[in-house]
């Protein structure tokens, strides 16, 4: 019949008025025994053990906390040790065979002043040679400059590769600049068409820098004046390693 009750439904229903049934006997006693003056120090004893259990687990959670900030904190130092020691064997595994040019230092320039006079001391263009700047020479980049070099600039070219194509330009600037340091009259005649022509490059711009353009590169060296040369030039433009200055058809690449 539709009236009657499932009997599992009536044997729930039976468990939990005897459960509440058993919370209101368990609640009279608890009142009966609080109204007994002989168990109220026992309470209140357990009433203190209750707070003090209570500031325990509190302290225990904040050191918990602590713990757990100190824990990721040591996670972060690992990571990173890790990293820096990653990078580290990676730089000792791939040592580049160009690096930058090391300056000079005090201690080090008397010995080799004796070398360059003697070499270079020539009686007639001395005073001349006094007036004249040392050729300026492009210092190599550094492996940290080239981790700065956005990677569509660097496409597939490697450090080296950047460092062999500076090496190749400090050669024509120095073949450039030996002969307009030399005197004319000195010059063989492919020379002076040479010397002629640097003269008519050179603009109000230039004066005081030293600069190549890419008919240089074609006289002095094997480099092939092309595409991938003016990709590697970009990327010295970015190192700041020289700088353009365009006009009369022509570009000149200034030496920084």
């Amino acid at each position: 019949m539709p009236g009657d009750m499932d009997p599992g439904d009536l044997d729930e229903l039976c468990s939990h008025v005897n459960s509440k049934i058993s919370l209101i006997k368990k609640t009279l006693q608890l009142r009966n025994i609080g109204q007994d003056p002989s168990l109220t120090n026992v309470l209140s004893k357990i009433s203190y053990e209750l707070h003090s259990l209570y500031d325990l687990l509190n302290k225990l959670e904040t050191e918990v906390q602590r713990q757990e900030t100190i824990a990721n904190s040591l996670r972060e130092l690992q990571a990173t040790v890790l990293r820096d020691f990653t990078e580290a064997s990676h730089l000792k595994e791939n040592i580049p065979l160009h690096l930058p040019k090391r300056t000079q230092s005090s201690s080090s320039a008397p010995e080799e002043e004796p070398e360059v006079v003697v070499k270079v001391a020539v009686p007639e263009p001395t005073k001349k040679s006094s007036k004249e700047k040392p050729i300026k020479e492009m210092d190599l980049i550094t492996v940290h400059e080239f981790g700065t070099v956005p990677a569509y600039m660097k496409n597939r070219l490697t450090y080296d590769q950047i460092n062999n194509v500076i090496e190749e330009l400090n050669k024509a600037v120095v073949g450039k600049y030996k002969i307009l340091h030399q005197p004319l009259k000195s010059l063989s005649n492919q020379a002076r068409k040479q010397f002629t022509r640097y003269k008519e490059e050179e603009t109000k711009d230039t004066k005081g820098q030293f600069f190549i353009v890419d008919q240089d590169m074609k006289d002095f060296t094997q480099v092939k004046v092309d595409k991938r040369f003016h990709g590697i030039l970009s990327i010295l433009r970015h190192c700041h390693r020289l700088r353009e200055i365009r006009g009369k058809g022509l570009v000149r690449y200034i030496i920084c």
